[in-house]
This record gives C-alpha cells, sequence and structure tokens, in this order.
C-alpha cells in the first residue's frame, strides 16, 4: 500500500507540471464530398504544418470539441522523416524530401548532399505547362519555402537563397520577409526591385494583394506573419486569392500550390502550447476553406502532411466538451517519429499506408503532367 500512495503522490506532482490550454472560440467544420476517383487531376494543392505530427493534431481536435476539418480526409498514412545523415531531421531537409522527392542531409535546402541541386515538383509543373504558387505564415527565407523555390547547401545563407525567389519562375508568392529581400541584405541587393522589374506585382498588405494579378510578390510582414490571434484570416485571404488567381489563369493545364502552417513549429519549440494550437486551428480552419474550394472544382488533388513533429508533445489530461487540454513538453525541438499525411480528392487510392516522406512526394509528383 505505500508504494501504490508513493505513486499516486509521484502522478500528482506529474500532473501540477502539465501545461493547459482552453479554446474559448471553437469553430464549425466543413464536410464535404469528394469528387469520384477516377476524375482528372489537374490541380494539386499540397499544405505542410510545420512541426505538426498526430500528437499535436489530437490536441487540436480536443481543443475544437472533437472535430477538425482534417477529419474529412478519407486517406491517411505516416510518413517516415529522417533524413540522409541524421535520425531526426530538420525542417530544411524534410521540407527537401517533401519537395523533391529526394532525401538529403540537415540544413541542405533543396540540394542534395553532393551538392547538386534537386529541384523540386514546382519544376516539373513549370515544364507541364501549369502554375504554381506559394504560401507561408513564416518568412520566405524559412527553410520550408525555399525547399521549394531555391538551392542551397546552408538554411542560414539567407541572402543566396532569397535572391533565388527573383529567378524561380513561381506565380504567386506570398509570405513574411520583407526585411530578407532588402533593408537588412549584406549585399546590398533589392531583391523586390529585381522581381518587380521581371514583371511581379508588388503587395505588402491585404487589400494589395487582393487587387494584384499574376505574377506576384506578396511581402505581408517584415519578418514572421504576425500571431494567429492578431493576423485575424489574413492566411485564409492569401490562400483563396492565390487558388482563384492561379485556377483563373491556368485553366485546364491547372497548378501546384504549397501552402504551409509555418508557425506551428516555431512555437512548439518555445513550448508554448496556447500559441502553437492556434496556429494549429488557424490551419485546420484554412484546410477546410481549400477542401470547399477543390469540392467546387472537382479536378483538385489535395495533400497535408508534416515534415517532422516537434516538442515532444504528450497529451495527459483534458476535456473534449470544455475544449481543454493538459500538455506536457519533453523537449524543445523535433523528434524521429512517423507523422500522419492525408489525402483528398481525385487520385487519392494511389495513397496510403506507411511511405518515406520522398515516396510520398514522387507519388504526389507523378499526378503532374
Amino acid at each position: 500500500m505505500a508504494a501504490l500512495c508513493a505513486l499516486c503522490a509521484c502522478q500528482g506532482e506529474a500532473e501540477s507540471d502539465l501545461q493547459y490550454y482552453t479554446c474559448e472560440h471553437p469553430y464549425e467544420t466543413v464536410s464535404v464530398t469528394p469528387p469520384p476517383a477516377d476524375a482528372e487531376v489537374r490541380n494539386i494543392i499540397f499544405m505542410i504544418g510545420d512541426g505538426m505530427g498526430l500528437e499535436q493534431i489530437s490536441c487540436a481536435w480536443v481543443l475544437n470539441r472533437g472535430k477538425l476539418n482534417i477529419d474529412n480526409f478519407p486517406v491517411i498514412g505516416l510518413s517516415r522523416t529522417y533524413c540522409s545523415n541524421n535520425l531526426v531531421t530538420d525542417s530544411a531537409a524534410g521540407g527537401t524530401a517533401l519537395a523533391t522527392g529526394s532525401k538529403t542531409d540537415l540544413d541542405h535546402i533543396g540540394m542534395a548532399p553532393n551538392g547538386e541541386p534537386l529541384y523540386s515538383m514546382f519544376v516539373k509543373a513549370q515544364e507541364a505547362g501549369k502554375l504554381t504558387g506559394c504560401v507561408t505564415v513564416c518568412h520566405l527565407a524559412d527553410a520550408t519555402p525555399c525547399d521549394f523555390c531555391c538551392h542551397n547547401e546552408c538554411r542560414y545563407n539567407s541572402d543566396a537563397i532569397i535572391a533565388d525567389y527573383a529567378t524561380c519562375g513561381v506565380d504567386f508568392i506570398a509570405g513574411g520577409g520583407r526585411d530578407y529581400f532588402g533593408p537588412k541584405r549584406k549585399d546590398g541587393r533589392d531583391i523586390v526591385a529585381e522581381m518587380k522589374a521581371k514583371g511581379y506585382n508588388y503587395a505588402t498588405t491585404d487589400e494589395e494583394l487582393q487587387q494584384a494579378p499574376l505574377p506576384v510578390l506578396g511581402l505581408m510582414s517584415d519578418d514572421n506573419l504576425p500571431v494567429a490571434a492578431e493576423r485575424g484570416d489574413l492566411f485564409r485571404h492569401m490562400t483563396a486569392r492565390c487558388l482563384d488567381l492561379l485556377s483563373q489563369a491556368a485553366g485546364d493545364k491547372g497548378f501546384v500550390a504549397m501552402l504551409e502552417g509555418s508557425c506551428i513549429d516555431d512555437w512548439l519549440h518555445a513550448n508554448r502550447i496556447d500559441l502553437a494550437m492556434e496556429e494549429t486551428l488557424d490551419f485546420d480552419r484554412t484546410i477546410g476553406d481549400v477542401l470547399q474550394w477543390a469540392e467546387k472544382d472537382g479536378h483538385t488533388l489535395v495533400i497535408v502532411a508534416a515534415d517532422h513533429a516537434t516538442g515532444a508533445l504528450t497529451l495527459q489530461d483534458g476535456d473534449i466538451a470544455e475544449g481543454r487540454v493538459g500538455v506536457e513538453f519533453g523537449n524543445e525541438g523535433h523528434n524521429g517519429l512517423a507523422v500522419p499525411y492525408y489525402v483528398w480528392g481525385p487520385g487519392s487510392q494511389a495513397f496510403g499506408g506507411i511511405l518515406e516522406n520522398c515516396e510520398l512526394s514522387r507519388k504526389i509528383s507523378s499526378f503532374i503532367k
């Protein structure tokens, strides 16, 4: 009995260390019907929740009272995330695998371990005559958007990486990071001016973005976008504008877009469950918008995945009816666990099961024709 009492006391002490968060404003989720599985795939929308493993999705599900838009996805699998030189990946190597279909070393941006460039699904799309778009919540010098648009052996070579946007040919680029495009560059280059000279229409506010025709460069903040509670529906508006412009201009040729919920990862690194979950829930609301758009279109394959999970998060307490979670973080970094991926729309029957992250990318790219 003494041993049992000691165990109870230990459990109580551990519970006091839990970090609690309650979602005060749950939202209604959408219900969508996929088009016929054999419908032609014209468009691909690849949504990446940076750091968003199963544990983060589970917490978000509790917070929104037991429902998420991601629940609409009929095909679910697991993606192994390790990179070519480490069991635990970073966003540069993990994002490169998702973008290019090839694993690489830590810190590499669109580049193989031997220094050769790796070309993303955007390049294949451009060669097929499709349009491309990239929307992110972080600054555009961050790893994941760069993995789709740039090439460098080190993710921290921000001046050189940002310069690649001027030649990447992506039709719609929107995120944060004005400082990286000019004011704080060590080389003195004004990448905004260079891109405007190539025909890009530059926007710095939501209002300007909604008016700008293709091609678009939208730099909506000096660094990352404001946190979810402060930016409101900005990410959702950026996404909607991207999809509408690309679909109108591409017609039957179609487009490929990458949409990233970037700052889920940032706040998991900081062990802030409140801000991490607000980012996750905003990402899920955006997933709902994308699914409704894709349902109307009828020819769009939608994939949601993560590059890795962050924070060694464990869900240990909570209440679905109250939208409350009690969690504990195990670290401030990434881990080596497999992460879930979700697929909806025509072509989804080709997915499912356990895949390497690079295999998932190659399956997605196989529909770019």
